[in-house]
């Protein structure tokens, strides 16, 4: 007398296609989001870098010392001015100081950077990198040396102190970052509060 046993699937051997198959090759792994948060940074800030350089040779070249240049009547106008101090002409006596701050967001930025998974503080900070590096170069470079360099500003709107690409881009990027900390954006991509809220509601 015969009894029914299930066929066990692990005793039979595979003929065919599925033998001769090979290994499905793993997927190689996606580029880490911090990565691409650093090119997204650096790439900004090289863009904005290279505007600023190129607008303060055009500016110096174009421009006479003292001349003013209308754009719109006498609310904007093209003005050369050596800037010895910060952005819009603050703190004009403490070059060399300026110098080292600069110096130190310029590292302080690409440390962070390093970290970053949100694309609006890759933009944020790469504006302000890209503007301390314009402003930075003026310092190292320019009349009357090394440190004491003086910043070339050329804009000039309304009463607003005369300034340059990199200003904007520094006082822009400042803001963005401030508005992101203010609405609780983080650098690492999550927004603060959203996951307490949701454990409290599960």
């Amino acid at each position: 007398m015969s009894e029914d046993r299930p066929i066990d699937n692990a005793a039979v051997p595979e003929t065919g296609d599925e033998a001769t198959a090979p290994a499905t090759e793993p997927a190689e792994p996606a580029e880490p989001a911090g990565r691409r948060r650093l090119t997204t940074l650096l790439a900004i800030a090289a863009v904005l870098f290279g505007l600023d350089l190129l607008t303060k040779c055009l500016a110096v070249a174009l421009i006479d010392p003292g001349e003013s240049v209308p754009i719109i009547g006498d609310f904007a106008r093209f003005t050369l001015v050596r800037n010895p101090g910060a952005a819009f002409s603050m703190a004009t006596g403490m070059t060399w100081l300026l110098t080292l701050i600069a110096a130190a967001v310029v590292i302080g930025v690409i440390r962070i950077g390093r970290t970053l998974r949100s694309l609006w503080w890759a933009i944020g900070l790469g504006m302000v990198l890209g503007g301390a590096l314009g402003n930075l170069v003026d310092r190292i470079f320019r009349y009357p040396g090394p440190l004491q360099g003086h910043v070339v500003d050329f804009v000039a709107i309304g009463w607003w102190p005369v300034f340059n690409v990199a200003d904007s881009a520094i006082v822009c990027g400042a803001i963005l970052l401030v508005a992101l900390t203010v609405f609780g954006f983080e650098p690492d991509g999550t927004r603060s509060g959203r996951k307490h809220t949701g454990e409290e509601t599960a």
